[in-house]
């Protein structure tokens, strides 16, 4: 029996610098869908990394971080289904404040899959 892959958010799938923020707003490509826009760009790593923005529009601290949570545990659990090398933003949008996880994971997916993102099953 394959053992399956870990699903753990490691420090090198995070963005975590501004530079790459900008490259993936300025030279990717965006899509919004429900409650949150996605903007990536391909890249010539070997793994997916995410970056997740909440403007302060969203609500106080509390709630920014709840989202920041959601978003990437979203991406946490599908990372083994993005089909290839990809740097993702993700930008929550001000209808995401009192979202269930289902319904965000749905938006997300959503986002992936009109991106063409998703792995064909």
């Amino acid at each position: 029996m394959a053992m399956a892959a870990p699903l753990r958010l490691r420090r090198e799938q995070r963005l975590r610098q501004n530079r790459d923020f900008q490259r993936a707003k300025t030279r990717g490509q965006r899509l919004a869908v429900g409650c949150l826009a996605l903007n990536w760009m391909e890249i010539s790593g070997t793994i997916p990394r995410v970056g997740v923005i909440t403007s302060r529009k969203i609500g106080p601290a509390s709630v920014r971080t709840r989202v920041r949570r959601l978003l990437r545990e979203a991406f946490r659990l599908h990372q083994h289904e993005i089909a290839r090398a990809a740097d993702l933003v993700l930008v929550a949008r001000l209808s995401i404040a009192g979202k269930s996880f289902a319904d965000v994971e749905r938006d997300y997916l959503t986002a992936l899959r009109r991106a063409k993102l998703l792995k064909e099953l």
